[in-house]
């Protein structure tokens, strides 16, 4: 292209913006249809002039950045590109000055995919959001994030989180130990956001003072749960009597969250599935939002994003 764009940055940003190797500009050039060169301080830009205007606002924000004293990895710099090749819309300032929090101040939060950016702000602006899509995607993590950030931040009184107990087909009733033990299975994965969010020392006493309750779903019935933050995981394994039970439960200054994955339902044959019918009955409510997952959105290990998009490929080929 005949007139590269030419931009400055100072010596020391450019190296922060370039990263090891050059790493992070040559992971923005393969998301993007733009060349990036440095001659000094000076940055070029050629190729397609929607990427190069992509690329410009983020030097343009990289610079206040920078400026304001703000620190980056290599990491975060290259999930931020990732996004805002994803979604125009979106700003490396975005990334940096809002979509990033840190909940109980032991360990910063931030969306990796778009639509992990979407569920945060869906679950900061809507009363009830559900978050559906395959296992490995932060719906239930950024949930529970979201849910101690508010609690922390005073905007809620307690955490109250919840699954119904029906996996692989086991009833409570017929598991060793006592009700803890029996419960303790099901809930396991929600106490493991807890405490990688928070303290150990701190979420103990937080459980004891009831400030967090982990319950199973059958916990909620008859209850009106007011001033909480609210989720309902695993929520593909509950009957459409105990969805409408649940959400019926949501009081006064409480935000509520349900997550599942619709591919991995347990309930017994012939039973439907009360996050099917939710998602069926509830989609005309402007103030519930669906915010959907895929198999982009699985940050996992690689091996899991690539068991998620064989078992897609089996069920498109047993639909056929």
């Amino acid at each position: 292209m005949n007139n590269p764009k030419k931009i400055e940055l100072p010596p020391q940003g450019l190296k922060t913006l370039f990263g090891v190797q050059d790493q992070n500009i040559k992971y923005l050039e393969t998301l993007l249809d733009v060349s990036i060169g440095a001659r000094g301080n000076e940055i070029t830009l050629d190729g397609d002039p929607r990427d190069i205007a992509a690329v410009e606002r983020i030097l343009h924000d990289f610079a206040e950045l920078f400026d304001e004293g703000n620190h980056f990895t290599d990491k975060e710099l290259r999930d931020a590109f990732k996004q805002i090749a994803d979604d125009r819309a979106y700003s490396l300032k975005d990334y940096f000055t809002r979509s990033r929090f840190n909940p109980s101040g032991k360990k910063q939060v931030a969306p990796k995919t778009a639509n992990q950016r979407k569920y945060i702000e869906a679950i900061q602006d809507h009363d009830l959001t559900f978050g559906i899509g395959p296992a490995g995607t932060g719906k239930s993590y950024l949930s529970v994030a979201m849910a101690v950030q508010s609690l922390f931040s005073k905007q809620v009184s307690r955490i109250i989180l919840t699954r119904p107990a029906v996996e692989a087909g086991e009833k409570l009733g017929f598991l060793p130990g006592d009700l803890q033990d029996k419960v303790d299975p099901y809930l396991r994965p929600l106490y493991d956001a807890l405490f990688d969010l928070v303290d150990a020392e701190r979420v103990t006493k937080m459980l004891e003072k009831r400030i967090i309750e982990v319950a199973p779903l059958a916990f909620m019935r008859g209850r009106s749960l007011n001033d909480s933050f609210i989720i309902l995981d695993e929520a593909q394994n509950t009957t459409g009597e105990q969805m409408k039970m649940f959400l019926t439960r949501i009081g006064f200054g409480s935000k509520v969250v349900v997550t599942g994955d619709k591919t991995q339902i347990d309930l017994p044959r012939g039973q439907r599935s009360g996050l099917l019918e939710a998602e069926r009955v509830l989609q005309g409510i402007e103030e519930i939002e669906f915010v959907y997952f895929d198999k982009r959105d699985v940050v996992r290990h690689r091996l899991v994003q690539l068991i998620v998009e064989a078992y897609e490929g089996q069920d498109d080929q047993g639909e056929k």
